[in-house]
């Protein structure tokens, strides 16, 4: 059975964390996984349901989440198991009470490019550049949560996706990627 049918007959239910800089591909692989029903649900759409997040900053355009309490006010609504496998897109999602991480990378000149196409502003684009670089989320890795990566830059999104898929259908083995990325190590900063 391929891994993508694999997907659409998917028994356990979780919360997968899908995260990453901006411009890594979160939500168009969460899209894809949605394709092999998958439920998918945003950081902002679960900040706005829970008054979690503020108005727009003029300064970058963002609209701030309050991280803490939007995880306080999620404790209570996540206390069962979702009925199926659910995708939580954002940037911000590896922070919340997930089940596992998958967090996608960009080599940085390439991140560079998608940002300048998104028209952000040129410190927009070196903070997110300079946090891919940094590798973020792992960063902010609370532990014993099994997390995997992928490099969007080098991966087209179906391998992506077969390959979350099949790390799923082998109980997020490995729990932490065998060689992580490393754009420093790489000489791609």
């Amino acid at each position: 059975m391929s891994s993508l049918q694999y997907a659409k007959n998917m028994q356990g239910s979780f919360r997968m964390a899908m995260t990453g800089s901006p411009g890594t591909g979160k939500s168009t692989v969460s899209s894809s996984l949605g394709d092999v029903g998958f439920r998918i649900q945003t950081v902002e759409d679960l900040s706005e349901e829970f008054g979690c997040i503020e108005e727009v900053d003029p300064n970058d355009g963002a609209r701030p989440i309050d991280v803490t309490r939007l995880r306080k006010k999620l404790d209570l609504g996540w206390k069962e198991r979702p009925v199926s496998p659910i995708v939580i897109d954002g940037h911000l999602s590896h922070l919340l009470q997930v089940d596992c991480v998958v967090i996608l990378r960009c080599r940085p000149r390439e991140l560079r490019v998608r940002l300048l196409e998104r028209s952000y502003s040129k410190q927009k684009i070196e903070e997110n550049v300079d946090w891919e670089i940094l590798g973020g989320p792992w960063c902010e890795n609370r532990g014993n949560i099994p997390t995997i990566e992928f490099d969007t830059s080098s991966e087209s999104t179906r391998e992506i996706v077969e390959g979350i898929v099949e790390w799923l259908s082998d109980d997020f083995k490995p729990e932490r990627p065998l060689n992580p990325i490393d754009w420093v190590d790489q000489e791609e900063a």
